[in-house]
């Protein structure tokens, strides 16, 4: 299972604090890192908070928001140990300036364990600095002095000031050093562990102006950019007349670029008054174009040469643990499956765009990047721009599940703005959105299990067939040794096969996560079967007693995960299914990633005649550690990772002739509220463990469940997804 936080967060660092007059007078507090070799030069300020005179207090959100909350969440560390109402709170987006505030990202569920004790350290040092300046004024010792709602009280007179009140005599004090902060007991909570509504909720349900596509800019022009639809091909000629000709339209050129897709490529941009006539205006673009070496790249090829590959020797080893080959001839059965996964698209409800305006080498910004300082870097190496003559604005997405990881639209609008000589807002529509994604990639599984005599696992062998060259893959194509059953099963073999792939990939919720759980649950529960156990009991049996972690996978505790998985099982009443009625089955799955632990159990029925699947509850339990930061935050992510995750089982992207073949959701259509579960039970198991993110393991566990559930309803397994209603039929 992938733990691929463990770098980040092993980062070797030193935290300081810097405090300044705020403009108009007022404290303005920040939070900055020296970091390794680094340690002898300044960090620049990064402004967090700021409490001016008349008491208003505005928080920084410091990272990108796609819908996950960290806009509410961070904001929240900081007002607690200020000791403030989150009444009292202004928040404002902050700008994309890694000199400021460090890395600003959006992904892999990163926010809570990096920035759990820092911005709470923020927020205490804050108070800190008010509580020693108003001990100042009275002339008496800090400790004599409590804070609550904003104001400082001397405990033995009953005096008081307001944070505002002291801000002006704070901000000259030198700020504490945040090693030798005292932080609250969680016990002493008022903001941290309850619930609060996203602060922009109230504009997203009211339609007003908040996201990418909203932004407006004096004199800006509409863009759309028309790109080969083959990976990797070069524009050879474009006869622009009838476009320019269209009523509305502004402007349309070529504009160069070179062959990776996930960067700046050829193509048309044309510019309007008006997003209709610019796209309307891509229909009269007559355009010659070399599609490339990889132009017969397609998902029919991609399945026979996987079908090649896996009966052929395997190219390289991953992971062999034990003696396999004996353990295999050993075992009194041997079970064999196949399992295979699609490229998928983010399809996000926003499609990807951006705003910029170019004037004398310098270039403001409005971007939805989930990353946006790998952005500024790809538009500079591009573009030949200096970095620092880029000023970043970030607007909240709607949506990004990874895919605004890549910045390819943002170095796009900036070239045409440059190009154009004026400000543009470049807008994708659904074709580009699903045509031009950065996918997640296919997958092919080739399973072997022996089992001895008790149904034990004795030897476990995928042979993976995966894309890429030799053993450089495409990005996010990757079977890692600490995949579970790694370190759980004695003779343990992981191989692989490789093959070429024009397509651009990369992460998507729980990346990787999201298509191995699939693939590994199933086959898990194919080996329950096998083995004549109780599904539940098999994995917790497979598990194992509460143990140090194995030296191939040092982060994963199976102990926490047991626990996890005895408590889905209680909650749904797993022992109790078979009163279910026929053609309803419960199914159960579990996994780790991104340092939480989930498991789900799904309910479903399935029609014999029509194999029209509908979900009916769906339980989950996750250990996400000690504290939920906002429980409304954490369950909509839990429920909107069920969804998502339910929603998987039934897309596609395939390729013909070197393109996508989906360009609308009529050939890609997202789940609708008729295959939602009708209810799903949220429950985190709290544990002593540092807090961690959510928004990605909530998710894989979820997809694997309800295709066993779907087993034990119908007897029929699925094991190649896209999953259609035709395969679940009873004829």
């Amino acid at each position: 299972m992938a733990h691929d936080m463990t770098a980040e967060l092993q980062t070797s660092r030193r935290a300081f604090l810097k405090a300044s007059v705020a403009t108009g007078g007022g404290l303005m507090l920040g939070i900055g890192m020296v970091q390794g070799a680094a340690a002898q030069t300044a960090a620049k300020l990064s402004a967090y908070v700021s409490i001016r005179p008349d008491g208003s207090i505005t928080v920084m959100a410091k990272n990108p928001e796609v819908g996950q909350g960290i806009k509410t969440m961070l904001p929240m560390l900081i007002a607690e140990e200020l000791d403030v109402d989150w009444t009292q709170i202004h928040i404002e987006q902050a700008m994309a300036n890694q000199a400021i505030y460090g890395r600003q990202y959006a992904g892999g569920s990163t926010a809570t364990p990096t920035l759990w004790i820092p911005m709470r350290q923020v927020g205490a040092a804050a108070r800190e600095m008010l509580v020693m300046a108003a001990a100042a004024r009275w002339k008496t010792s800090p400790a004599e002095c409590t804070t609550a709602a904003g104001v400082i009280t001397h405990t033995p007179t009953g005096r008081k000031l307001t944070y505002g009140q002291v801000a002006n005599d704070a901000a000259s004090l030198p700020p504490p050093d945040p090693a030798g902060l005292k932080l609250k007991d969680a016990a002493a909570y008022k903001i941290i562990g309850k619930s609060h509504s996203g602060v922009d909720s109230p504009k997203i349900v009211t339609g007003q102006p908040l996201y990418g596509v909203d932004v407006v800019v004096p004199g800006m022009a509409i863009a759309v950019f028309e790109k080969c639809a083959v990976y990797g091909g070069r524009l050879v000629s474009a006869d622009l007349t009838a476009a320019k000709a269209r009523p509305g339209v502004i402007d349309a050129f070529v504009v160069k670029g070179g062959t990776n897709p996930t960067g700046l490529v050829d193509g048309v941009a044309i510019l309007a008054s008006d997003y209709w006539t610019a796209n309307r205006a891509r229909a009269d673009l007559k355009i010659v174009w070399d599609e490339g070496k990889y132009a017969d790249h397609s998902t029919a090829l991609y399945d026979s040469r996987a079908a090649d590959l896996a009966a052929k020797p395997p190219q390289s080893s991953l992971l062999k643990a034990g003696d396999p080959s004996s353990a295999f001839a050993g075992a009194a059965k041997v079970v064999k499956a196949a399992y295979s996964y699609p490229f998928l698209s983010h399809a996000t409800l926003e499609p990807q765009g951006c705003t910029a305006s170019y004037k004398d080498g310098k270039v403001e910004i409005w971007t939805t990047s989930q990353n946006p300082e790998p952005g500024r870097q790809l538009t500079a190496e591009t573009l030949g721009i200096k970095p620092d003559d880029m000023t970043i604005h970030m607007i909240r997405a709607g949506g990004g599940f990874g895919r605004r990881l890549s910045n390819d639209y943002f170095v796009e609008a900036v070239a045409i703005s440059k190009q154009a000589g004026r400000p543009v807002k470049l807008l994708w529509n659904r074709s580009d959105d699903l045509q031009h994604d950065i996918y997640r990639p296919g997958g092919y599984h080739n399973f072997s299990a022996g089992l001895d005599a008790s149904g034990k696992v004795v030897a476990f062998r995928d042979h993976f067939v995966t894309f890429g060259e030799g053993e450089t893959l495409v990005s996010n194509a990757v079977l890692g040794p600490t995949e579970f059953p790694a370190g759980f099963v004695q003779h343990c073999e992981y191989v692989q096969s490789t093959m070429p792939l024009v397509a651009p990939t990369g992460p998507m919720r729980a990346p990787r996560s999201n298509a191995l759980c699939f693939a590994f649950q199933s086959f898990i529960d194919e080996l329950a079967v096998e083995a004549g156990k109780d599904p539940l009991q098999f994995k917790l049996d497979l598990l194992g007693p509460a143990r140090p972690a194995p030296a191939t996978n040092a982060t994963f505790d199976n102990g926490r995960m047991s626990a996890v998985l005895k408590l889905v099982g209680e909650r749904s009443g797993w022992a109790k299914r078979g009163a279910l009625p026929k053609g309803v089955g419960m199914g159960v799955a579990f996994y780790w990633c991104h340092l939480g632990y989930f498991a789900h159990v799904v309910q479903t029925r399935v029609d014999p005649a029509t194999g029209v699947w509908k979900v009916g509850k769906v339980w989950v339990v996750g250990d996400v550690g000690s504290q939920i930061i906002n429980p409304t935050g954490a369950i909509a992510q839990v429920e909107g990772a069920v969804i998502d995750g339910l929603g998987q089982l039934s897309y596609a992207i395939t390729f013909d002739k070197g393109r996508a073949t989906q360009a609308n959701f009529d050939r890609y259509p997202l789940i609708r509220i008729n295959r939602a579960p009708t209810a799903v039970d949220v429950h985190f198991l709290i544990t002593n463990n540092p807090p961690t993110g959510l928004g990605e393991p909530a998710l894989p566990s979820v997809i694997p469940a309800l295709c066993n559930a779907i087993y034990a309803a119908t007897g029929k397994r699925v094991r190649n997804l896209p999953m259609t209603n035709a395969i679940l039929k009873s004829t």
